[in-house]
């Protein structure tokens, strides 16, 4: 239902840092009507041009703040990211992206918000990858992005 309009049309790009490309960013929506806790959002399985990048190669920047890892989003109880709003993954990667076309796949990992289940403490403590979290998303949504 909100394939078409997770990740941000145009949003791929390279990140640079003191004149050197570091990695890629793009935008993307929360697939969740009512939005999240930041501390319920895990992170993200990322697949570009059939490369997967892991969450620990992975920030993301939402309300205005610095990028932050998912360690650090972990510890966000009180911070909300609200429906319709973009936030920007980052993810590291010496020498970014060549320009041109590129197929992204993307998949969302955020804990269910309708109470305690009986894997939370365990996927608070080691957050899964997100194909194994299949209650919002439960499948790899691509998108073919370019890089000018």
């Amino acid at each position: 239902m909100f394939d078409n309009f997770l990740v941000r049309e145009n949003s791929l790009q390279n990140v640079v840092k003191d004149g050197e490309i570091v990695g890629f960013k793009f935008d993307v929506r929360i697939a969740e009507y009512r939005g999240c806790f930041l501390s319920l959002h895990n992170g993200y399985y990322i697949d570009l041009d059939g490369e997967e990048y892991p969450r620990n190669l992975q920030k993301f920047e939402i309300n205005g703040k610095e990028p932050r890892d998912f360690d650090e989003i972990a510890k966000a109880v009180w911070e909300h990211w609200d429906y319709g709003e973009f936030g920007t993954v980052y993810v590291d990667k010496p020498g970014g992206l060549s320009k041109g076309h590129h197929k992204l796949g993307i998949m969302q990992g955020v804990l269910v918000q309708y109470g305690w289940q009986p894997h939370d403490q365990e996927w608070i403590d080691n957050p899964p990858d997100p194909r194994d979290m299949p209650f919002k998303q439960t499948e790899v949504y691509y998108y073919d992005m370019v890089v000018e």
